[in-house]
């Protein structure tokens, strides 16, 4: 499980009418909630009046600059904790990742089934594109599951808690992660296609793939949950 202390800066995002917060406050260094419904921010300044080790942001957390906000906070990283509404789960994970927000961890509670495909192991059925994306910056692995008779009312989904830890040894034999997330989304797309026939909507002849394939000793028919983000890595590097 997650620990936090006195040394950590804690953004919590969406933390609703506090509950969580109320327990962050009292191990963390600081909490700096990030919260879109002005409603709940009136809530959470009212409950939280005392405390001089939170700051409450009314914005949208897809428009923010997270790395100035941690900059202007005085800490070197922050610790991301997060209770969101389920269609918007992924865009905020994907940002958080993507943008190379200077953190430390991500702690979510999402839908089980979202959860399951985020932790999958790259290479079998349970992997999607976002697998491989979350392995790329990521150790990701589920907590505990919060089965749908914790809440009130009772939603018609479980839920589960995952916490991604941010890699530090990035891949440093990747020529062009554009190139990569490319091959892999083209992979996706369409999961009954053998690699050969996916990767020609880059623009490649069926024969020049092949022949990539073949270089890099893999079947030309396997299709891309086969695949291991190395080979994925290797691919790229060779288009």
């Amino acid at each position: 499980m997650q620990k936090f202390g006195k040394e950590d800066l804690v953004i919590e995002i969406g933390p609703g009418l506090g509950t969580l917060t109320n327990e962050l406050l009292q191990v963390a260094g600081k909490v700096i909630c990030i919260e879109l419904d002005e409603r709940m921010v009136k809530i959470l300044k009212e409950r939280f009046f005392l405390f001089d080790n939170i700051e409450i942001i009314n914005e949208d957390v897809l428009k923010l600059d997270l790395n100035d906000i941690i900059e202007k906070s005085g800490y070197k990283s922050a610790k991301i904790v997060a209770n969101l509404p389920y269609y918007i789960t992924t865009p905020i994970i994907m940002k958080l990742l993507e943008e190379r927000v200077n953190l430390e961890s991500i702690t979510v509670m999402v839908q089980k089934e979202v959860a399951d495909r985020l932790c999958a192991k790259t290479g079998t059925r349970d992997a999607g594109a976002i697998t491989y994306a979350v392995e790329y910056y990521s150790d990701a692995r589920e907590i505990v599951d919060v089965p749908n008779t914790s809440f009130v009312p009772m939603p018609n989904v479980s839920s589960e808690v995952i916490n991604f830890k941010i890699r530090k040894d990035k891949y440093t034999n990747v020529k062009n992660e554009e190139m990569l997330f490319k091959v892999i989304k083209y992979a996706f797309m369409q999961r009954r296609k053998t690699l050969t026939n996916a990767l020609q909507n880059l623009g490649i002849s069926k024969d020049r793939i092949k022949e990539m394939l073949n270089n890099l000793e893999i079947d030309e028919r396997v299709r891309g949950e086969a695949l291991s983000l190395e080979q994925f890595i290797e691919i790229a590097n060779l288009i």
